[in-house]
């Protein structure tokens, strides 16, 4: 059965879990112990655990290493479609990835000439960098140019990328970026009879639910300005005179309503009008409150009669044009900025087009993480502003290591929707001196991170090779690799061996990071990983070391890791009622990550103990090895 089975997990995991507690529990008609773990294997097959390989399309395969800060593509290159080979997709298969999230595919506003195309010029005033915002949408129903060897056949590319993606057993994300679109919205690939965004809009009003904009009347927009910055950094172009003809202005992305936006606001973009008024009172109707407990169909249904702003229906449309493209499933921007009953709409509309797509949505606010997941429809969320905040921290050495068990303990009703990550285009790179200083301090944190919980992992491209971010492009500053300017990856490129990808140019320390992330990604094929229940464990001897372990049925794993940089030693408490046997002794313990060879567990009447000693940046991943077997 195919990974995203697991996003209908509120239909499924309750199941699981009673299904483990069964085995547990030593009821008198418990299967002998073969049949057990046979059971286990296949609620496990079922609900395999999603790994999802963000990559940042334009430099995935841009071999050029000149990096001019604001250079054009012709000085800093680009990579294409046709990039992703299948030396490349083998690449990231062997990082266990499930989905392929490609992000800024989606034709965006960008600064380069494509009149010749079809395609009108935009206004460096309104873009940030040189290549632009994969953010500020500038067509829906269309591909970023830049993407394309032949720009005019840049859908063709990309269909045919979407056909070699899952040719290498791997599906394919995209974004949709709900709440914005680029202050220049001009659609030249939509279908018949479709109508760009705001082309219908009362002009004259600040507000109406089917406008699909918000508007400041009486008013011009005006370029933001500010001392420290320069469009294209100073660089001349023919557009950049600090003009945008927009009357009346609109409201920008992030919710400003000032004809002129700081320069801090998202002012590149438009925020798009879901039937929210001014005044934050709704004008659609509410989704009662019991929904939260019915079923997607129950969900598509209730929406079938009513009368909905023109927007949610724009978006309904988009997404279903890209299904019928071939893509697999949506990355939702800034979901939490829209209405959560638009979320229950739209995903009851995708899950019954095709049941098994994958949804992933960037919410911030943790009063929010419930109603979006269960109102809105979500498969999964960002676990950022609890689990990974705290685990940046430790990884920091600002806070103790088993302070991430609070966290996830706070989302134990949802973990399995709560997707964990280490970077992403929106964060800074491990590497980097803002954040670690250096990527193996990664490696305990992508064991914690991957390991806790029946959560899916998102790996950030480079991000195993450990790239740093410290290239500066243009826009915005380094620590974060650039998604505005055009720009080469180091590390990546290293990787990427001159379109070979076969790692022929990574340093020792490059491969062994990569090799480390790799087997870590492998560790999924146990049960215990993909469904087992979590239990945090009391570590004596170092502050730096969190431990905890995962169990189902007869397999047990315990997990420790050391943030330190310094060999430790350390003792873990086992809770005697969550050992599977009665053995007494002690035993060798086998670690299935780093080949520990100092772990072992004591069990006498009253306490059982795990004793080792962890190298600096290690972990293990321990088993008794008897009821290891899938």
């Amino acid at each position: 059965m195919t990974t995203q089975k697991i996003t209908i997990s509120t239909l499924k995991y309750g199941p699981l879990i009673l299904a483990s507690g069964l085995l547990l529990s030593g009821c008198s008609e418990e299967p002998a112990p073969k049949a057990k773990a046979q059971k286990v294997h296949e609620h496990v097959t079922e609900h395999s655990k999603p790994v999802v390989y963000q990559v940042f399309t334009r430099l995935f395969g841009n071999t050029q290493t000149a990096n001019v800060p604001w250079g054009t593509k012709e000085q800093n290159g680009v990579g294409t479609f046709s990039d992703f080979n299948d030396a490349a997709l083998s690449g990231i298969k062997e990082l266990g990835t499930t989905h392929i999230w490609y992000t800024g595919v989606l034709h965006h506003a960008l600064v380069g000439d494509y009149s010749q195309y079809g395609i009108s010029q935009d206004d460096p005033d309104v873009v940030k960098g040189r290549a632009g915002s994969p953010y500020a949408i500038k067509d829906y129903y269309d591909v970023n140019p830049d993407l394309a060897i032949n720009p005019e056949r840049r859908l063709e590319e990309f269909s045919a990328l979407i056909t070699r993606t899952h040719q290498h057993g791997m599906k394919v994300v995209i974004d949709i970026v709900p709440n914005h679109v680029a202050r220049h919205y001009k659609s030249t690939a939509k279908p018949m009879g479709v109508k760009d965004f705001g082309e219908q809009d009362d002009t004259s009003v600040e507000y109406a639910r089917d406008n699909n904009f918000y508007y400041v009347t009486g008013q011009s927009f005006q370029v933001p300005t500010s001392e420290g910055y320069q469009v294209l950094g100073g660089n001349a172009h023919p557009l950049a005179d600090n003009l945008f003809d927009e009357t009346p202005a609109k409201w920008t992305g992030n919710g400003a309503r000032a004809a002129k936006p700081d320069i801090n606001d998202w002012y590149e973009t438009i925020k798009v009008n879901y039937g929210v008024k001014p005044d934050g009172s709704y004008d659609f109707p509410s989704l009662p409150p019991d929904y939260a407990n019915k079923d997607l169909r129950a969900h598509f249904e209730f929406w079938q009669d009513k009368e909905l702003p023109n927007s949610w229906y724009k978006f309904r449309d988009i997404a279903l044009y890209w299904l019928d493209k071939g893509v697999d499933g949506f990355r939702y921007d800034m979901a939490e900025m829209v209405p959560v009953e638009f979320w229950s709409f739209l995903n009851s509309s995708i899950k019954m087009h095709n049941p098994e797509a994958f949804l992933l949505a960037e919410v911030y606010n943790p009063a929010l993480y419930r109603p979006y997941i269960q109102q809105g429809k979500m498969d999964y969320l960002y676990d950022k502003v609890g689990f990974y905040d705290t685990l940046k921290g430790v990884m920091q050495g600002k806070q103790a290591a088993n302070s991430i068990f609070a966290p996830q303990q706070a989302v134990a009703d949802i973990e399995q929707h709560m997707l964990h990550f280490l970077e992403n285009h929106d964060e800074q790179r491990i590497a980097s001196p803002d954040f670690a200083g250096n990527a193996a301090k990664g490696k305990p944190a992508l064991v914690v991170s991957h390991l806790i919980s029946r959560a899916p992992t998102l790996l950030y491209f480079a991000q195993d090779v450990g790239e740093d971010g410290s290239e500066y492009a243009g826009f915005g500053k380094p620590t974060r690799t650039s998604i505005f300017d055009y720009i080469g990856v180091p590390a990546h490129q290293a990787w990427m061996n001159n379109g070979k990808f076969d790692g022929g140019a990574l340093t020792p320390e490059q491969s062994q990071l990569r090799n480390y992330y790799k087997a870590i990604m492998a560790l999924s094929k146990h049960p215990a990983v993909v469904a087992g229940d979590m239990q945090p464990l009391i570590v004596t001897g170092s502050e730096h070391v969190a431990a905890f372990s995962r169990s189902i049925g007869n397999q047990q794993l315990w997990v420790v890791s050391n943030f330190s940089s310094a060999q430790t030693i350390v003792t873990i408490e086992i809770p005697m009622t969550t050992l599977v046997d009665d053995k007494r002794g002690e035993f060798k313990l086998l670690d299935l990550l780093e080949a520990n060879q100092t772990a072992a567990m004591t069990i006498n009447e009253e306490h059982a103990q795990i004793s080792l000693t962890l190298d600096a940046l290690s972990s293990a991943v321990l088993t008794t090895g008897a009821h290891n077997e899938r």
